[in-house]
């Protein structure tokens, strides 16, 4: 595989520094001086990782093509660690080891041998597969226990706890506002903290709802809110500048100056995968109108609360900024009423009380329907947003969470001076990452998301239904009258009743 002469140089964009690739058998091979395991990375034809802010934790995949019989000879059974230590400083000085190795890091754990094949006489292929250390914990533990006080608390003691995930990576956390109580029943430790998180609202902000995932450099438990801004409210500096422009136009804006950095934000290629919103799927799962009835079984009372997407949209803070919302806010049907007018698009009931085991716990989730359906809303601008695509060189600091700029420029021939695409150029958070790196190259595939636009629409206030039709009212036919009528199927005359 390529590699450049230190961790401090770098030739060309797409290098890379992997000095090996061991793999290390159920005997311990590789785990002192003296077992030094097995360096693979000669017979290794790609290598992925995989990062996500939707998964619990890091898994991956190397093909491998083997004229040495090493399932055989190790043997391979589902139980061995890989390490390795790769790493891409840039021209930027920005240096990012993913470091897996033995020594310093934390190894992955194979878990499955799959798509053996034999190519040729004393030739095979075969692909293993991988995952973070906690992810093959998570599959042989469970959780059952009360947990009560701050839910990030809640979620330290399940991933330090011996019992439990027992990590000893980094947790980059977010504190949370609410105090509770929660029995955990038998659940495994994803499982509790996906539950946890569905429950959790910021200490700092009037966001709702958690993420919990796991990057090469360690675990985040923080909203959505909060890989955008810090908790003082200022945005997140872009960890990368990515651009897609024509060729005369990007050496215009470079001065006809090409270099590695340029080389490193040039985007290979690219693709919308959700970049026309789904107003209707959008609706029925309550983006936009929300009604939430709440109930308390403690002291027998309900209320009643309306989630309104464009009112609620300002104190959310947004990849863009503010009052950059994705939908405007004009009439969309004769009844004059905006998009997120319809309160009862989507209507839940939640159960809840401030009461639990006869403690009053102040700041509990549900004690409002808005914080459930700012949640709910949330979610789905993220899941159903602009979601985007990118292939570019990889850089091993980047990670699942980071936020880049993506200087998309507008296609029109009334944009000679190459103006960022005013909807989907801007600040996308990184949801997704696949590092692929083979002997040639290493390429990163990033999915982003964001949940507004560059510059805000400018449009009227329109206050009624923009439709020429004036109609009035409804009219019916009765089709056995119509056939029997020749005029009116010749003039196209309605028959009211």
């Amino acid at each position: 595989m390529a590699q450049y002469a230190t961790d401090d140089t770098i030739e060309f964009a797409g290098d890379y520094h992997l000095p090996s690739i061991v793999l290390h058998n159920h005997e311990g091979e590789g785990l002192t001086p003296d077992k030094q395991g097995h360096d693979i990375k000669a017979i290794t034809q790609e290598l992925n990782i995989y990062e996500s802010i939707y998964k619990s934790a890091v898994t991956g995949s190397i093909v491998i093509n083997d004229a040495t019989n090493i399932i055989g000879t190790l043997p391979i059974q589902g139980t061995e660690t890989l390490s390795f230590k790769l790493s891409t400083p840039n021209p930027d000085m920005k240096s990012g080891i993913l470091n897996a190795s033995q020594e310093t890091g934390h190894p992955f754990h194979i878990y499955k041998l799959a798509d053996k094949q034999q190519l040729s006489e004393g030739m095979q292929l075969f692909t293993l597969h991988f995952g973070s250390r906690e992810f093959m914990r998570n599959t042989r533990v469970r959780v059952s226990q009360a947990l009560e006080g701050g839910i990030h608390k809640m979620v330290q003691e399940i991933v330090a706890n011996p019992d439990y995930l027992d990590s000893r990576k980094f947790l980059y956390f977010q504190q949370t506002r609410n105090q509770d109580k929660f029995v955990i029943p038998n659940l495994r430790p994803f499982n509790a903290i996906d539950f946890l998180c569905s429950r959790a609202m910021p200490s700092n902000s009037k966001s709702a709802g958690y993420l919990f995932y796991e990057t090469t450099k360690g675990f985040h438990f923080r909203s959505f809110e909060s890989l955008l801004y810090t908790s003082a409210g200022v945005k997140r500096t872009s960890k990368a500048t990515f651009r897609y422009m024509p060729n005369n136009v990007a050496e215009t804006a470079k001065g006809n100056n090409t270099n590695l950095q340029s080389d490193f934000e040039a985007v290979e290629s690219y693709k919308f995968l959700n970049n026309v919103h789904d107003t209707a799927l959008n609706s029925m799962m309550g983006t936009y109108g929300h009604q939430i009835i709440t109930h308390n079984l403690y002291n027998k009372s309900y209320d009643i609360a309306d989630y309104h997407y464009h009112n609620y949209y300002d104190e959310i803070l947004h990849a863009d900024g503010q009052n950059r919302p994705q939908v405007v806010n004009t009439p969309v049907d004769y009844d004059n009423r905006s998009i997120s007018d319809y309160n009862e698009a989507r209507v839940s009931v939640d159960s809840t009380s401030n009461y639990l085991h006869d403690i009053d716990l102040p700041g509990n989730l549900s004690t409002t329907g808005i914080d459930e359906a700012t949640r709910i809303s949330v979610q789905n601008q993220i899941t159903n947003g602009t979601r985007l695509q990118l292939v570019v060189k990889g850089q091993s600091f980047l990670q699942a969470g980071d936020v880049i700029d993506f200087e998309l420029r507008e296609v029109s021939d009334r944009n000679p001076q190459g103006e960022k695409d005013r909807q989907f150029g801007g600040r996308y958070v990184i949801t997704k990452i696949r590092h692929r790196i083979t002997s040639e190259e290493y390429k990163q595939v990033l999915e982003c998301v964001k949940d507004s636009v560059y510059e805000k629409y400018n449009v009227q206030n329109l206050q009624t239904y923009p439709n020429p039709v004036l109609r009035q009212t409804s009219y019916f036919q009765d089709v056995n009258q119509y056939d029997n009528i020749e005029a009116d199927v010749e003039s196209g005359k309605p028959l009211r009743l």
